[in-house]
């Protein structure tokens, strides 16, 4: 570059840098947490498309600062300044500027000479980025292989693959810029490979310990319906994702878990366990039958063989008495014609030797109402 042309820079570039900016957030995406501020100029109180040099902010400019967003300042050195509450601003630490009420020696003559040995840039390059303190929803996640979970229902440790999403939000701008952020940038996104290989890696950990801590209260079929909790687990641990807000300044809202299925091997096991444990109870159930039958057999075997005895009497005779509608302890009403055809039936209970006279009377009197 001859001196020529960079003094025509600097003479174009001071000019034109003269002019005031209106500064504002630029447009979020989905994603994205830091913006670069976009520059609208005035001239005599109107926007103008003529454009001032990159890297320069003239004094007098307006800074608007939207809800829920801060902005930075940082030049090559470093940051200058971080604005958390939203408002407007004026900037006065930034290029004279005869508009701001700056003197022409120093607004014009003296940028144009200290340009001039820069190839007509100035000597000192400031930028205004925003950072978007909003919630930034939807960061997919996805166990990359089976993860242990000790099911307390099965008894067992089964392997898992978990798939949702996750949201965070900035709760500390100045600790989120300075220890998070990459130096003098202007534009990040968590859709930034390296982002999210870092976050996804941390809140795999700690999903993992979180999910575990659950297992001896909830099934794995329940654990969608408890994200609220697996959130709170996750923010409160003392190690990976439970550090971001202490270490980078933003921290998880909310966890929503779209889907846990077995690994092919687990849901073997899972479906081992399930026809085990139908065999089992068809097993219980015919046991309990053939010891029903076993028992109702022996009775019978003893009434055949060797009588009721005082006790076999009387319980044959409940037995037979509620056959025929009478509870113990309980008063049926019968109908004459019922009477007589109950006491019938007891008569040849009484003629067989099964009841005892006594016996005989006891229900005679119930079913008689007497």
């Amino acid at each position: 570059m001859s001196i020529i042309e960079a003094f025509t820079g600097a003479i174009v570039g001071t000019f034109a840098d003269q002019w005031k900016d209106i500064i504002t957030a630029g447009h979020f995406d989905e994603h994205t947490v830091v913006v670069p501020g976009i520059h609208q100029q005035t001239k005599n109180g109107r926007v103008s498309s003529i454009s001032g040099s990159n890297g320069v902010i003239s004094n007098g400019s307006k800074i608007y600062i939207p809800e829920n967003t801060a902005a930075f300042i940082f030049s090559q050195s470093g940051i200058e300044e971080i604005i958390t509450t939203p408002g407007g601003y004026e900037y006065q630490n930034g290029e004279k500027s005869i508009f701001n009420g700056d003197s022409i020696r120093s607004s014009i003559f003296t940028q144009i000479r200290d340009r001039v040995g820069y190839g007509g840039q100035t000597s000192e390059q400031k930028q205004i980025a925003f950072v978007n303190l909003r919630e930034i929803r939807d960061i997919k996640f996805g166990t990359r292989g089976p993860q242990v979970y000790n099911d307390l229902f099965y008894g067992t440790d089964l392997e898992i693959l978990a798939f949702g999403t996750f949201s965070i939000r900035v709760v500390d701008a100045e600790k989120f810029i300075k220890n998070y952020v990459p130096a003098n940038v202007s534009y990040y996104s968590f859709d930034n490979q390296n982002a999210r290989t870092q976050i996804l890696s941390e809140f795999i950990q700690s999903f993992t310990v979180a999910l575990n801590s659950l297992s001896t209260t909830y099934r794995i079929s329940q654990l969608p319906s408890h994200a609220d909790g697996i959130s709170m687990k996750i923010s409160d641990s003392s190690s990976n994702a439970g550090t971001w807000k202490e270490r980078f300044g933003f921290e998880i809202v909310q966890v929503g878990i779209a889907n846990i299925e077995f690994s092919p091997e687990s849901r073997e096991l899972v479906k081992q366990f399930s026809s085990n444990r139908m065999n089992l109870k068809a097993y219980d159930d015919v046991t309990q039958k053939s010891s029903d039958i076993s028992a109702q057999q022996k009775i019978a075997d003893g009434i055949k063989e060797n009588g009721f005895g005082e006790g076999g009497g009387m319980v044959f005779g409940m037995n037979m008495a509620q056959s025929l509608g009478v509870k113990a302890g309980t008063k049926q009403t019968f109908t004459f014609d019922e009477q007589i055809e109950a006491v019938k039936k007891l008569k040849g209970l009484l003629d067989a030797g099964i009841l005892s006279q006594e016996e005989f009377d006891i229900k005679k009197k119930e079913i008689m109402g007497l």
